[in-house]
Order: C-alpha cells, then structure tokens, then sequence
C-alpha cells in the first residue's frame, strides 16, 4: 500500500463566488516531505479540506495513487492512508501516553472484536517503537494531561502514525513551541517522511528551513512558486505577496 503520489491539477474550490483554492496543481511524490507556505486566505486550509475529503472541488483532479478522492468521503479517506493533524492537538487527557498510543492503535473495531481485542506483543513493540519515535518512551506512564504543549503535539503525530497512513498532513505543529521543541519536531517529521509521505503547512520559515524540503507557497488558492527555501524566499512575487522586504 505504500509508494502512492498525491496528485492535484486544476483544483478550484468556490464559496458563494469566493475562489478559495484557484486552478491549483500539486504534486507530492511517494515519501517526500513537502512544506506549504502563504499568507493567510492563500487557500492552504482549504487544500488539506479537499485532500482529506471535507471540502468537495469545484473543479478538477485529486487523487492518491489510483484512488480519486473526489468520490471518497473523509472516512474512506482516512481508510485510505490519509491522516490529518490539526493545529490544536486533541489527546485523551485522562489516559497515559501508552494508552493514547494504544487507543489509536489500528485494530479489529466493532463490539465482537473489542470484546475479545488484547494487546498483542507485536502491538506493544509497535506502540514501544511509537514512543522512541516521537520522543516520549519515558513518559509513557505520565497522564496526558501534564505534557508540555510540544509533547502533546508528538504524542498526536504518534496517534496518527498508529494508524499506519501513506501521508501525513500537518498543520502548523511549530506554533507556541519551544525552541528545543520546534528542533524536535523538525527532526520528528524529517525522521518520519521517506517512509509515508509528509505535508507540513506552516508560517514559520525557520522551521521549514529546518526541514530542508522541497517548498510550495500558495496565495489567492493558486501556485505562486515552488522550490528551496532559498528558492522561494529569493523570487520577487513571493516577496511582494508574503514576505514584504
């Protein structure tokens, strides 16, 4: 199931005459780390909507390998490899950090199988391997709820990768982040792409230096450029339009 590129062409997404996304194209290759880049109202929010199916395109192309997502809702979607992580990290305050891994654990679902669900050995290694992931193997007893706000945002990226997706979507994991904690992250989602694909929408340019990634900006739902950091921060109409001189 690996190995899928994300693919947009010709997107357009319309709100009551409002262009909100704008012939928008994106290619995201199998394992890469993209990051996504533009001023607020570029479209950047919108576009995550339509990938992840909460948002239907007016127009145009969206696909996940040979799956078009433009006929999926959210939850054949998320089925389908896609996983979403929103700025505010919603964990189970109450429940450890082991037990938030292992309440996302992708398995049997459904009154039967719950009845008789146990956690596995291979379930524990995998949610072990989970914890040295993210950075929290030795808070993994410690309640949720007493997390720093950037442990809390790793414990939500380690929830997600429980459900084994392709591609991650993220959306701005940096902000309110310590600067300790913005280099963690930056080393978390680098460690993490290659093997899934990774979108990381974010404002904070030094953070997406960290990532060293391919950049796409966005602004008024379109494509204004695409390439480097130094590429981008360097071209003239991303200067006008985001990054002022």
């Amino acid at each position: 199931m690996k190995g899928r590129r994300l693919y947009l062409d010709g997107v357009s997404v319309v709100f009551d005459g409002f262009r909100a996304l704008n012939n928008l194209a994106l290619i995201v290759e199998p394992g890469e780390l993209r990051a996504v880049i533009g001023p607020n109202g570029a479209g950047k929010t919108t576009m995550m909507d339509v990938i992840t199916g909460k948002t239907r395109p007016t127009e145009g192309v969206v696909s996940f390998g040979d799956a078009d997502l433009t006929r999926l809702d959210e939850a054949a979607i998320a089925n389908l490899g896609i996983g979403r992580k929103f700025q505010k990290p919603t964990v189970f305050d109450a429940l450890t950090v082991f037990e938030n891994l292992e309440l996302a654990l992708k398995a049997p679902r459904g009154p039967l199988p719950c009845l008789r669900w146990a956690l596995t050995g291979e379930a524990k290694s995998r949610i072990g391997a989970t914890l040295r992931e993210i950075g929290l193997e030795e808070r993994a007893q410690d309640p949720a709820a007493i997390l720093s706000h950037g442990q809390r945002q790793w414990l939500e990226i380690g929830m997600l990768l429980m459900q084994d997706p392709d591609l991650l979507l993220v959306d701005e994991p940096v902000a309110g982040m310590t600067d300790a904690e913005t280099e963690h992250t930056a080393r978390l989602l680098a460690g993490i792409a290659g093997r899934r694909s990774v979108v990381v929408v974010e404002h904070d340019l030094d953070f997406v230096r960290a990532l060293n990634c391919r950049v796409t900006v966005l602004a008024e739902g379109s494509l204004l450029s695409e390439g480097s950091i130094d590429h981008v921060q360097k071209d003239e109409r991303v200067i006008e339009v985001y990054l002022g001189r």
